[in-house]
């Protein structure tokens, strides 16, 4: 049994912990970090899932950015634990979280990612949103929460200014 609840900040270590093994070294250089420095995730979208023993088998974080005039969410990292891979969880943590944003106002997602695994889920390549670089163009995927919400949205992602 597994159970989806909101991260809190005492979640911290143990989420980076998963990403540390999920990920490859150096995972924090890249460009998308930089958008996340000094910014606090989106409460209640962050998600952490708990095992039946309490044991963090996955999670997802979502953090303000600016595009342009618009605000969107960055989605990521998302990572599930070795042990879970393969059951939907990943899947489960990103359906959750999307309609838990689309619920609280927010209008479209980003991230940088693998399309042929986002567009299950019904992420889009975007053209005329530029990541910060080095990010390949064809990574930048995006999800409208509303009707419309990516339409003449372009320019360079920046960091949230509250």
């Amino acid at each position: 049994m597994i159970e989806l609840i909101a991260e809190l900040p005492q979640d911290r270590w143990e989420v980076e912990a998963l990403y540390d093994l999920c990920f490859a070294p150096g995972r924090e250089a890249l460009s998308s970090y930089r958008l996340r420095d000094d910014v606090a995730p989106v409460p209640g979208l962050s998600q952490v899932a708990r095992d039946e023993l309490g044991i963090v088998a996955g999670a997802i974080r979502f953090w303000p950015v600016h595009i342009g005039d618009k605000d969107a969410l960055l989605l990521g990292p998302v990572a599930v634990h070795p042990t879970h891979q393969g059951e939907g969880l990943g899947g489960s943590l990103i359906r959750d979280s999307l309609a838990k944003a689309e619920s609280s106002g927010w209008a479209r997602v980003l991230l940088v990612g693998d399309a042929p695994y986002y567009q299950r889920f019904g992420f889009e390549r975007l053209s005329g949103v530029e990541m910060p670089p080095p990010t390949n163009p064809l990574r930048v995927l995006g999800f409208a929460l509303k009707p419309g919400a990516w339409d003449d949205v372009s320019g360079t992602v920046r960091r949230w200014q509250g």
